[in-house]
């Protein structure tokens, strides 16, 4: 077992577990910690608790400490500096006629990264429009080419259900969701329906699809013909809350049947 620390960084939505390094941290608190790409800033989201070492990406990330008052600035000062980038990014990229519609960026703590998020249909040689940026923050540039699932996690919205974006609040990775999904459910393919913000299937039919699954093993299928105690039908309708199955008997009319409760 590892003693650990959950911590989250703002910009990138991202979740680091780290070396506490001796620091009895809160939930809340606000910590430097060092990784390959330099310093970032995070928020600690799970305090310290130890963790089997078989679900850890080793070695850690450590935390280098709590934030002071001159971190504070340093990090207004960064966010300040960041968004006067994209503004550059988005002139330099037009003069250079390039398709690239930025949607982010972002300094690591200690300014030896700069970070920039775009979406774009095609690829895109952006070397020139690196380099010019480089020559301007005297730093290393990093054009991230993310997709449109990626920017509804970064900018965050309300859902159909009337809530957040899971995405933009507790997923930390985007599952495979496919149109099975949808059909499994019975639910009506009408893209408005089950697509989300970003014009994705909604993450959410993943969640509920396991049980789906296992409950329609215990009823018949639609459109199977099937035996009942009132004769044989065909199956023109399924309820797996209920476990109960409709079947079409002809002049007899529709039936009800409950399903196997094995």
């Amino acid at each position: 077992m590892i003693n650990v620390v959950v911590v989250l960084v703002p910009e990138t939505k991202n979740i680091y577990f780290l070396d506490p390094n001796m620091f009895d941290l809160s939930i809340g608190d606000n910590i430097i910690f060092e990784t390959n790409n330099g310093l970032l800033c995070g928020m600690v989201i799970k305090n310290n608790y130890f963790e089997k070492k078989e679900n850890l990406v080793l070695p850690l990330y450590s935390v280098i400490r709590l934030c002071n008052d001159d971190d504070y600035r340093n990090i207004d000062i960064n966010k300040k500096n960041a968004f006067k980038a994209l503004s550059d990014a988005k002139k330099i990229s037009k003069n250079l006629s390039l398709e690239m519609n930025f949607i982010d960026s972002y300094f690591n703590f200690d300014k030896t990264q700069l970070v920039l998020s775009f979406l774009s249909d095609t690829r895109v040689d952006f070397r020139e429009l690196a380099k010019k940026l480089a020559q301007k923050y005297k730093t290393r540039i990093e054009l991230r080419q993310i997709g449109v699932r990626d920017k509804s996690k970064r900018i965050g919205g309300i859902g159909p259900c009337g809530l957040s974006l899971c995405c933009n609040t507790f997923l930390t990775d985007f599952n495979s969701v496919s149109i099975n999904m949808a059909k499994n459910q019975m639910l009506a393919l009408n893209p408005t329906k089950i697509n989300g913000m970003c014009g994705r299937l909604l993450c959410c039919l993943s969640y509920e699809n396991d049980t789906y699954t296992e409950l329609k093993k215990k009823l018949p299928k639609i459109g199977y013909n099937v035996d009942t105690q009132y004769g044989t039908g065909k199956v023109v309708a399924v309820d797996i809350f209920n476990n109960s199955y409709f079947v079409d008997l002809g002049d007899k009319g529709i039936v009800k049947i409950m399903g196997d409760n094995k």
